[in-house]
């Protein structure tokens, strides 16, 4: 019903992570909050030029009708599906 909530919580979790983290290797505790607020904007900024590259991408593609045989369209949904599907079961079977 309200998925922005599962993101956030994904979100707040991955940062205390990644804050715990940087104060294992040695960061002053003054500087974490600025060091996960450029690690956010860091990843942000990379999801929209990612976002933008393959919006151009798709704009290339069209503008040329170029088409991609049935299974080349099939193949990253498929492999993103192997992917997070191995990681899972990989990291289940690491915690028991």
């Amino acid at each position: 019903r309200h998925p922005w909530v599962v993101a956030f919580g994904f979100g707040l979790l991955h940062g205390f992570g990644f804050a715990s983290g940087l104060s294992t290797v040695g960061m002053p505790h003054a500087e974490i909050p600025l060091a996960l607020l450029m690690f956010n904007v860091g990843v942000e900024l990379g999801q929209l030029a990612f976002v933008a590259l393959m919006l151009l991408c798709h704009r290339a593609a069209r503008t040329l009708e170029f088409r991609w045989p049935r299974p080349a369209e099939l193949a990253p949904a498929y492999l993103i599906g192997t992917l997070g599907a191995y990681w899972t079961i990989q990291r289940t079977v690491m915690m028991l």
